[in-house]
């Protein structure tokens, strides 16, 4: 069985500190197999901001844990005119990871990560022509029993937003991606921009998602929270079930708080049973 952690939109500048430390607490209690970052590392890429963020990578690492990580459009320079046209993601390459499409592969399970942050947007994201086919022959040579699981900032379906009735917008040319999802056989999507966790069939909001299921992870140390906790995800993969276990901040620490199981038969997800909603810790 593989394990992951799904973490997203640290905004490291606009943190607590306490909550960093819970969440690496959390993570060494978990003990994964990798943790994923879909972005936003920073609140707005500033140099100060993106060396709190490689401390904590670098506490992660020397754990023990392996990371795979992929931009945020906060990672990119916002007032940095020049910096934000001609060199957007140095920063990111420096203190994060100097590849923008990592790739991870875990008994039963490959992970690609894809970035999606562009200089030309302020919040939406891209995905390009050359990404898609790098999906696909990435996909093509791993292990078509393994779970496929894709990594991006941006979703690429809108996904409601809590409980607002908003709706995420997803990433630009979305279908021609959903396409080459499909065709690589993609399985889990996750990203991270709505600020909220969930998980959703990727053809209820987009008929060409395929069998791929996807959904996002809430902020865990942002103080930029709407209408939930703090929270982010475990995620564990098991043959063809899929186990995705909600991490929620409670009063002074993380821990589980909703789960749901997922099993991939005759080349579709279902829901196996009702969410179970898991105790509160104990104070």
């Amino acid at each position: 069985m593989a394990r992951l952690i799904h973490l997203s939109d640290l905004h490291f500048g606009a943190h607590d500190p306490r909550l960093v430390e819970a969440v690496a607490a959390r993570v060494d209690e978990e003990k994964p197999d990798l943790v994923v970052i879909s972005g936003d590392f920073t609140q707005r890429a500033r140099t100060a901001q993106f060396e709190e963020a490689c401390r904590f990578l670098d506490r992660l690492r020397e754990a023990g844990h392996d990371v795979l990580a992929v931009p945020g459009n906060h990672d990119v320079p916002l007032y940095d005119v020049l910096r934000r046209f001609l060199s957007p993601l140095t920063r990111y390459k420096r203190f994060i990871d100097d590849s923008l499409c990592p790739f991870h592969e875990l008994p039963g399970a490959t992970v690609l990560g894809i970035n999606t942050a562009r200089s030309l947007t302020f919040k939406d994201g891209r995905i390009s022509h050359e990404q898609m086919s790098f999906i696909r022959d990435t996909f093509a040579r791993t292990d078509p029993e393994a779970i496929r699981v894709l990594v991006t900032h941006h979703p690429l379906f809108a996904l409601p937003v809590g409980e607002t009735g908003e709706v995420a917008r997803a990433v630009g040319r979305r279908e021609r991606a959903l396409d080459a999802l499909a065709d690589a056989g993609g399985d889990l999507l996750r990203a991270g921009p709505q600020h909220t966790t969930a998980i959703h069939r990727a053809r209820a909001h987009a008929t060409r998602a395929g069998a791929a299921r996807g959904g996002p992870a809430g902020p865990p140390t942002s103080t930029r929270v709407r209408d939930e906790e703090q929270s982010f995800n475990r995620i564990d993969i098991d043959g063809k079930a899929v186990i995705l276990t909600v991490q929620t901040w409670h009063e002074d620490r993380f821990a589980s708080a909703a789960e749901q199981r997922f099993e991939l038969e005759d080349g579709h997800w279902r829901i196996a049973g009702a969410e179970k909603k898991l105790d509160e810790p104990a104070h």
